[in-house]
């Protein structure tokens, strides 16, 4: 487990220094410190275009500098490191849990499965809240199951909840409601 966690930090760390390389380079040419057609910055060049011509294109068709494709390598290979060595670490740890929970018996694993759903339907609930901030409504293709998981527990609650102006609580009162839930139902358990 511990190979596979540092594994990721090692990809990470790659991919970060290899997207600084890139990013330094083409801001030293734009910027006049080295030749555009000096041999460091021909092979970056020739190195990196298969990597950055799909940014490029992206970021044409979104009206944006497709110069810039090697600052949003760069935080590409940020977000990208950052969120594998999130995964790597949750996956470890959902093993732990798993593993202490099969030692546990009976009320171990049930413990450990009630915590599974309700960490599925409070991830669904604060992916609708952000998505709302975005204006992913409830009617767009690709986010109709996250209403789907979420929308049971939060329409109730949005009926009786008196309205606030423009602010939905109603997502809060269902992520407290759930955490509330939680709890008493793996205290029942145990």
């Amino acid at each position: 487990m511990e190979l596979m966690a540092l594994a990721a930090r090692g990809v990470s760390v790659a991919a970060l220094l290899v997207a600084s390389v890139i990013a330094l380079t083409y801001w030293a040419v734009r910027a006049g410190h080295l030749a555009p057609f000096g041999a460091w910055p021909r092979a970056v060049r020739r190195a990196a275009d298969p990597i950055l011509r799909p940014v490029e294109r992206r970021l044409v068709r979104a009206g944006r500098n497709p110069q810039d494709a090697p600052l949003w390598l760069f935080g590409f290979a940020v977000a990208g490191g950052l969120l594998l060595i999130s995964f790597v670490d949750w996956l470890i740890g959902l093993v732990s849990r798993a593993q202490s929970a099969a030692s546990g018996g009976t009320a171990g694993v049930a413990a450990f499965l009630i915590n599974g759903v309700f960490t599925v339907l409070i991830a669904a609930l604060i992916v609708r809240v952000v998505a709302s901030w975005f204006g992913i409504g409830a009617y767009d293709r690709r986010f109709r199951p996250i209403i789907l998981v979420t929308e049971w527990f939060v329409a109730p609650i949005r009926r009786v909840l008196p309205p606030m102006g423009m602010i939905d609580f109603s997502p809060l009162v269902a992520w407290l409601a759930l955490v509330l839930l939680r709890s008493f139902l793996i205290g029942l358990v145990r």
